[in-house]
């Protein structure tokens, strides 16, 4: 008998389910005792003025065929290698909340990204890692405003309006280069209840992580490159019982899809003894409107355990699409929670993955703050060749396969002037059949996070 991915699901959810029963169930009921707004100190007294600085550098090099094509002076030129070395800094204030039943504040962070690495053929632009010129040379360093907005907050709850970061499922901040994302718009935060908050946002621009000026919406996996001027997104986070933390998510990107969102994790055991983590994620998207990239009708999922024992934890991953195109979010978000996305993000058309991952924290071994991990994925059953539009590239997919494995460390500086300091360095290589779109490719990354206080 095949099982379906909707039994699978199914079966997931229940599973999850069972497991919380056994569990005291937490009454909803409002917070008892003072409000955020309550106990506010003031606007200039809850000041804040500080930031980080990130060296953040990457070498890529192109496998078997594969090239990075780029402009030099206005000709098209290929090379096996990409290497980009950036340093971001953001200088971040935040007021606090004025006193009163409504309180008001700021957030103003300015954003500087110096390219330490200029040469054309090295940085192979134009890319999302060193903002380029049309001519293909590097900006040596640009500025801009990353964050600029007001917000006002009654009892437990907050709206905030112009440049901010919001986190969601389906929209969220994405920091994987030496700036990050923003966005421009509104969003509402509540925590009014003691197991259950809400969010909503709707938002008409990005601000991209290599770029200076703001830009519309465009999806990440669309080959015609059209833009959409506003993304809507409401949900809440559910705790019903201890050990079991559920999410349910709904975004409208206008006239690209309606994208809809289940998470649920579960914890049991005592990670000193043996502790299982179950994590579920499942998408739901159809297109909307006048139906910008064509006939959607998409359904994305992943469920992953984790088995801890005091310093060890090895987890395992299923992920799977069931659709003839990608399953697709909105570029330069983190809006894929699945747990198979990695350098690439397994989300062919009908692809099925597994992930096989090991880490090791050694402050159990008396080295606190440094951790190893590795991961071996593998994709199959890539399957394009039923898709009737013409938005996604994937009619040349036919039992297409790919893998990826990856080796990292990183270390956090416990104490001192340096505390919190990050260093993470990671060796990835991904291998593809001829027409998986992530190719054949091998990447180290070594990037250095320094936060600082001035206020």
């Amino acid at each position: 008998m095949k099982l379906t991915s909707s039994a699978l699901l199914a079966l997931s959810i229940s599973s999850l389910t069972a497991m919380a029963n056994a569990e005291e169930f937490i009454a909803t009921q409002l917070k008892s005792g003072a409000s955020a707004q309550s106990e506010t100190k003031g606007f200039v007294e809850e000041q804040t003025l500080g930031g980080t600085t990130r060296n953040w550098y990457a070498n890529e090099l192109k496998r078997r065929s594969d090239r990075f094509t780029y402009n030099d002076h206005g000709t098209r030129e290929t090379t096996p290698r990409r290497i980009n070395w950036v340093q971001g800094s953001i200088l971040d204030y935040k007021s606090g909340f004025t006193e009163g039943t409504i309180g008001f504040s700021t957030q103003v962070a300015a954003y500087n990204a110096i390219a330490l690495d200029r040469d054309v053929k090295d940085i192979a632009g134009p890319n999302n890692r060193t903002l380029t010129r049309s001519n293909g040379d590097a900006v040596g360093q640009w500025s801009k405003l990353g964050l600029a907005n007001i917000s006002a907050r009654i009892s437990n709850t907050t709206l905030t309006a112009g440049r901010q970061n919001f986190s969601s499922p389906t929209i969220d901040v994405i920091g994987n280069r030496a700036l990050p994302s923003s966005f421009q718009g509104v969003a509402l935060h509540s925590e009014e209840f003691n197991n259950l908050s809400f969010d909503a946002g709707s938002f008409d621009r990005v601000s991209p992580r290599t770029e200076q000026s703001l830009s519309k919406f465009r999806s990440e996996y669309g080959a015609t490159g059209v833009e959409t001027d506003r993304a809507s997104v409401a949900g809440l986070n559910y705790q019903p019982f201890k050990n079991l933390k559920t999410t349910l998510y709904a975004t409208h990107v206008e006239d690209f899809w309606n994208q809809y969102y289940f998470g649920a994790v579960h914890d049991i055991g005592d990670n000193a003894v043996l502790g299982l983590n179950t994590n579920l994620n499942y998408y739901k998207t159809l297109d909307t409107g006048s139906k910008a990239l064509g006939n959607i009708n998409n359904d994305a999922y992943s469920l992953a355990f984790a088995l801890t024992h005091q310093a060890h934890t090895l987890s395992l991953s299923f992920q799977q699409i069931v659709g003839d195109e990608y399953f697709d979010y909105l570029h330069e978000t983190n809006g894929i929670y699945l747990a198979n996305s990695l350098l690439s993000d397994f989300n062919g058309p009908n692809e099925k993955s597994l992930q096989l991952a090991y880490s090791i924290n050694m402050a159990q071994y008396g080295i606190p703050g440094l951790k190893f991990n590795a991961y071996h994925a593998r994709g199959w059953d890539i399957d394009g060749t039923n898709y009737k539009g013409t938005a996604y590239d994937v009619k040349n997919m036919n039992g297409e396969t790919h893998y990826e494995y990856s080796v990292g460390t990183s270390y956090a500086v416990q104490s001192g002037p340096l505390k919190a300091t990050a260093i993470r360095a990671s060796y990835t290589t991904h291998r593809a059949s001829k027409n998986q779109s992530d190719g054949n490719i091998n990447e180290f990354r070594l990037v250095t996070t320094i936060p600082f206080n001035i206020l």
